[in-house]
């Protein structure tokens, strides 16, 4: 199994070539491709590259299939004896996001095609 700890959006995420994940807003269009180049660490067949702080040559190809909203989450504030309530919501804006390969320098480590259609289909499912 290869994996991939990458930094995007703030965040760090484990991500293996075939899977989607959900990350805050990127600004690129749907069916776009985005190379991410800050590979935290690569695992390929019990082979491990550390970076310090970024694996050097090591990159991960993606697709954005999606744009979309996540979950309401409700704030209530509320101060006691005050008549004092606000209420608000909030649903964070989202970009889901394909995995298609991960390379180290020239090589291509591990790479899974997967027709689009199919990913948003087996969200639905």
């Amino acid at each position: 199994m290869t994996y991939a700890v990458i930094e995007i959006c703030g965040k760090q995420l484990k991500v293996e070539p075939g899977r989607f994940y959900d990350l805050d807003r990127i600004d690129v269009e749907l069916d776009g491709e985005l190379v991410i180049d800050k590979v935290l660490l690569i695992h390929h067949d019990d082979q491990i590259h550390i970076g310090q702080p970024y694996v050097e040559g090591g990159s991960v190809g993606s697709t954005i299939i999606g744009h979309r909203r996540g979950k309401k989450v409700i704030v209530y504030k509320m101060q006691p004896k005050k008549k004092t309530r606000k209420k608000r919501g909030h649903r964070q804006e989202l970009s889901r996001l394909l995995i298609k390969s991960i390379s180290l320098g020239d090589n291509v480590l591990a790479e899974k095609e997967i027709e689009i259609k199919e990913a948003e289909v087996a969200v639905e499912a």
